[in-house]
Formats: structure tokens, sequence, C-alpha cells
């Protein structure tokens, strides 16, 4: 199935920053609110359903050995019909 990215922003932030965004996503999901995403003159609406497919995948891209970038990914999955998805318990400490 292709793939249509609908919205991408990417941007240098601290850590306070980071957390305040991830913490406004929990708080609307929380409350089964719909999440608006706006960078400069995109935008986008997202309403998840009650429940969904949570990914969290952690990558190291450069040669073998040596420094590379590390990254954290969260995504959350659903399909349009509004079903989600399951898999096993995520910890984090």
């Amino acid at each position: 199935m292709p793939e249509e990215r609908l919205f991408k922003s990417e941007s240098a932030q601290s850590r306070g920053e980071i957390a305040a965004y991830l913490r406004q996503v929990a708080d609307s999901l929380e409350a089964g609110e719909a999440i608006t995403l706006r960078a400069g003159d995109q935008s986008i609406t997202m309403d998840p359903p009650p429940s969904l497919t949570f990914e969290v995948q952690v990558e190291r891209e450069g040669p073998s050995g040596e420094p590379g970038e590390l990254s954290i990914e969260f995504e959350l999955e659903w399909d349009e019909d509004g079903s989600g998805g399951g898999g096993g318990p995520l910890e984090i400490e």
C-alpha cells in the first residue's frame, strides 16, 4: 500500500519543549479529543479512535562501530475505518 505524507515537521527543540508537545498529545488522547498539528502553512487535525496501535522503535544510523545518529520514534496507528490493533504491553522506565 503506498504511503502519502500528510504533514511533516522537524526542528531542534529542548527536552522540555518536546515533553510539552508529548504531554499535550497525551492529554488530548486521554480526553478523547482530536489532535491538531500546525507548522508554518501546514495544518492537520486527526481524531484517533479509542483503540490504537502504539509502536515504539529505536534506531541507530551510521557506520558500524562508529558514532552515528540515534532516534526514538513513537507512532500511533489506526485504520481510517476506526479499527485499531494490538500487541504486547510496553513498559517505559
